[in-house]
């Protein structure tokens, strides 16, 4: 646990940046499955689905900065995209969602795009 004198210097918790990203990546997860299912009921094929995936990735992150960081990022002074104060780096921020919920909105994707088709 650091001293009262470290997280004046610092006042990032290394705890907090960790829980931080564990919530965000929960976040993109299970949206990635609900979109997978989505872009499968609609039937949804090739770039058309990926490109789905990506607007509303996007969407999700977005929403998720200005709900929740934008407000008290912007009080403390910070810059307009800056998420140093809760995150580790703002590429982690803005595109880990996009790589990290791939794998389970393929998977959703097709999976109810072959209930639903076949």
């Amino acid at each position: 646990m650091p001293t009262e004198r470290e997280l004046q210097i610092a006042p990032i918790v290394p705890e907090s940046v960790m829980h931080n990203t564990k919530a965000l990546s929960n976040l993109q997860t299970l949206t990635a499955s609900i979109f997978g299912a989505a872009a499968g009921i609609l039937g949804l094929e090739s770039y058309s689905g990926f490109l789905f995936y990506l607007v509303f990735t996007v969407l999700t992150t977005v929403l998720f900065y200005g709900i929740r960081v934008a407000p008290t990022s912007l009080k403390a002074g910070h810059g307009v995209f800056d998420t140093s104060r809760y995150f580790r780096t703002q590429y982690e921020f803005w595109t880990g969602g996009l790589f990290n919920g791939l794998a389970g909105y393929i998977l959703t994707w097709t999976l109810f795009y072959g209930l639903v088709r076949a």
